[in-house]
């Protein structure tokens, strides 16, 4: 029996529709969605050392709670490390610091009233009640700001309960995919599941090595420049990265603005653009592509509207593990034939296409040319 072979372009906007509903889907299920998709990832994370474990006779609930535990000894003393350094931070704003942030201000608005002719606004300094006003205008009842408290608990509450299930069923929902595509073969479809949780295994891991080496570095060129709150710009400029293209901007700008402020010399606030642009540089070119691997591969311009979307969708959140996400889906569309052209698109250009292209043009009208000659 034939069967109707569909066109390429109403597959095309049959993908296309998918796309849209994936989207429309994560608005409309945001409470749901960011802490199981946040757990999925962790649990990606802890796979590893869970087999690990297994494999040393350990039972599988048993291995899921004490990898589990270990992680959240781990975020909880990073939590407590950046709630030392920020509390520091605000108490000397409310010093010293914050006379000096008054007469800079100060200094600033009247420079751009002279020569721009653009009144700030802050012709006496900077008052937070104002800034507060300025970024808030409507106050929120009470009953709204309890419900959002609650909310954001029961989410906290909710993730390492998460975590807990998909690491014990992790065979189990791995089967149910295999009994989805029954027609497929079941040990390629299980090496590709598993090669699709290597990648997202392979970035977070690799991102936090980045963050850590960022880290590190950063807070060294703070020391050596003489930089208050040399740890907490330099550590907050290292996880700030994991937001690309925006976080490495902010990491710098808030170092130099305050080396601006601190600081009698214009020395400073060049060196630490100079410094972080460098270890950036480095970053792109070197830390990134040997830690992370070339598994992630997405181009500048999937990347930067994934975040835009991220953004829109899921809030900062949403720009942190729409990466990831963009990676997975590449992986997903590497899987069929139809789908490669949309896998082509997530992925690095192929400098070498159109070069292919004109050889293959060349040599085949090469080939004309040689058995038209016979008969000339």
């Amino acid at each position: 029996m034939n069967t109707a072979k569909v066109p390429a372009y109403i597959k095309s906007v049959y993908i296309s529709l998918l796309i849209i509903i994936i989207i429309f889907f994560m608005v409309m299920a945001k409470p749901i969605l960011v802490p199981l998709v946040i757990s999925g990832y962790i649990a990606m994370l802890l796979t590893s050392s869970c087999n690990w474990l297994e494999r040393r006779k350990v039972p599988r609930s048993v291995s899921a709670a004490i990898c589990l535990l270990i992680f959240i000894f781990v975020i909880s003393g990073l939590i407590l490390f950046i709630y030392t350094q920020v509390k520091g931070f605000v108490n000397d704003l409310g010093g010293d610091l914050y006379d000096r942030v008054n007469d800079f201000v100060i200094e600033a608005n009247a420079w751009f009233d002279k020569h721009i002719g653009v009144d700030l606004g802050m012709r006496n300094g900077f008052e937070i009640k104002k800034a507060v006003e300025m970024v808030q205008t409507d106050e929120a009842p009470p009953t709204q700001i309890l419900w959002s408290t609650i909310s954001m608990l029961g989410d906290i509450i909710l993730l390492p309960v998460y975590v807990f299930f998909l690491l014990i069923y992790r065979d189990h929902l791995a089967v149910f995919v295999a009994k989805v595509f029954k027609k497929s073969d079941s040990d390629e479809l299980l090496e590709k599941l598993t090669s699709i949780r290597k990648i997202v295994y392979a970035y977070i891991s690799g991102a936090g090595k980045v963050m850590v080496i960022l880290a590190i570095a950063n807070t060294a060129v703070l020391f050596a420049l003489g930089i208050e709150h040399a740890i907490f710009f330099g550590v907050l400029a290292g996880i700030l990265n994991i937001i690309p293209y925006l976080g490495p901007w902010i990491g710098v700008t808030l170092p130099l603005l305050f080396s601006l402020i601190t600081k009698d010399s214009f020395f400073y606030p060049a060196a630490i653009l100079v410094s972080f642009t460098f270890i950036q540089m480095l970053e792109g070119a070197f830390l990134t592509p040997k830690i992370t691997g070339s598994n992630v591969n997405l181009n500048a311009l999937i990347t930067f509207l994934g975040l835009l979307i991220g953004g829109a969708i899921w809030g900062v959140v949403g720009m942190i593990i729409i990466i990831p996400s963009i990676a997975i889906l590449k992986k997903l569309f590497e899987m069929h034939e139809d789908t490669m052209p949309y896998a082509y698109l997530f992925g690095e250009e192929d400098n070498n296409w159109f070069k292919k292209r004109t050889r293959k043009k060349r040599k085949k009208q090469e080939t004309v040319t040689d058995e038209e000659a016979p008969g000339a």
